[in-house]
């Protein structure tokens, strides 16, 4: 969410950012504001004006019931002031009221308007602008076929989607055996390799506030992913960001203890409202899956820094994994509103010779921390509002496609890459047990 001073004082430049994320229709929601906030200050100052003035009319009723003890005709001079601060009295309570109506208007567009997107972001209407930057590791397709990432697993007894579909439905799956400890094995393994990074592991509350929730997404966003829990002011977490950087909420930070490096482990719930849906057979888009976050509350100077850290950190964990990737900058029509910048990471599918997105890694600037007021100290003792950012660590579902595509053999066992070993009891392959 963005400044109402910067939207006032820059209004050409938001209304271009707005232009840059393609959404036009959003245009005159600029000058409503801009109306809606001078409509605001007036209120404020003629309600500041009318309590000035009941303080100064209050001692002047004070002074003339005084003097009515020896002048009788101060009384009536007395009861003409009080009319007059009774007729103030309301309309001060008209404009508290006009303030308070004015201000949920103001917020809700505000809410509305997108973040200003960094100048390095490609300018784009979709995800098929976005632009590829490198690549990390050999992109192979091998001479024997490689089956659908279900028909692996189920060759190792290591998936029940005809289960779950009774029990929950179309998006959900049972995992078992070698592919649920090879799931387990993934997140264990990704969860060391943050701590060993400096990050301090946590394990956050799995549903949220629906103020938490405003905070941490925009509404398009909120409407299309979260779960809310019938009859209570809850909502089951798409992803472990929302409620570590709700943990902040109102919060005035110790400037000297920032950046604060966080990795989070949580079930994500989504309901996948929209365009793609839920696949009929496979996991890349489910309801219900688990993940290893990367969360960073910084200093704004320092926000660019860690966004480039965070997403060396996905490239490394997947090169460690033997897992080609390539980092893709989303653009301009691709990022959520309230993001600056953000980037994917995706996989080398070798069946369908092409990449898919495993990691997003994203740069809020101050947006959370404006609707969250997540403020700290800096050195001077000036009140601040921090930068967010977020990046998935690992998501087993698309990990689990990427790692059984690239480590696949000819003979259909898989192969397991030395780091990931001592979390699979010391196995290096794993031997199908269900060969059809």
């Amino acid at each position: 969410m963005l400044d109402i001073r910067f939207v006032r004082e820059h209004p050409d430049e938001v209304k271009e950012n707005i232009k840059k994320k393609f959404q036009d229709q959003k245009l005159p929601l600029v000058d409503e504001v801009i109306a809606l906030d001078a409509e605001y200050r007036a209120a404020i100052s003629e309600a500041d004006s009318l309590r000035a003035n009941r303080n100064k009319l209050s001692k002047q009723i004070g002074m003339l019931m005084g003097q009515a003890k020896k002048d009788p005709s101060k009384a009536a001079e007395a009861e003409a002031v009080k009319a007059q601060v009774t007729a103030q009295a309301d309309r001060l309570k008209e404009l508290e009221a006009k303030e308070a109506d004015l201000q949920v208007k103001i917020r809700d567009i505000m809410y509305t308007i997108p973040q200003m997107v960094d100048p390095s972001v490609p300018v784009g209407p979709d995800d098929s602008c976005n632009v590829e930057v490198q690549r990390f590791g050999e992109c192979t397709v091998p001479d024997y076929p490689i089956p659908y990432h279900v028909d692996i697993m189920e060759s190792f007894d290591g998936i029940d989607l005809d289960a779950a579909g009774r029990v929950s439905g179309n998006g959900f799956y049972y995992l078992l055996g070698d592919i649920a400890r090879l799931h387990e094995a993934v997140l264990a393994y990704a969860r060391d390799f943050m701590i060993n990074k400096g990050f301090t592991y946590v394990i956050p509350p799995f549903m949220i506030h629906g103020n938490v929730v405003q905070g941490v997404m925009s509404f398009p966003e909120m409407d299309a992913m979260m779960y809310k829990i019938e009859g209570e002011d809850l909502y089951l977490i798409g992803t472990s960001e929302h409620s570590m950087i709700g943990r902040f909420i109102d919060q005035v930070i110790d400037g000297s203890k920032l950046p604060l490096t966080l990795t989070s482990y949580s079930p994500c719930f989504r309901k996948e409202k929209g365009a793609h849906g839920i696949e009929e057979r496979g996991v890349y888009r489910i309801h219900q899956f688990e993940k290893q976050e990367m969360i960073v509350v910084c200093k704004p100077e320092d926000s660019m820094v860690w966004y480039d850290k965070l997403w060396h950190n996905s490239v490394e964990l997947f090169r460690n994994l033997e897992i080609p990737v390539r980092q893709l900058d989303c653009c301009t029509g691709d990022l959520a509103d309230l993001k600056v910048k953000s980037c994917d990471i995706e996989a080398w599918s070798p069946r369908q010779q092409k990449f898919f997105e495993v990691c997003s890694c994203s740069n809020l600037g101050d947006a959370q921390a404006r609707r969250l007021r997540i403020r700290y100290k800096d050195e001077n003792g000036k009140t601040q509002l921090a930068h967010t950012l977020n990046n998935t660590c690992v998501a087993p579902p698309r990990m689990l496609i990427a790692f059984l595509e690239n480590h696949y053999q000819a003979d259909g066992t898989v192969t397991i890459p030395e780091v990931l070993r001592p979390y699979m009891g010391g196995k290096a392959l794993l031997v199908p047990t269900n060969k059809k």
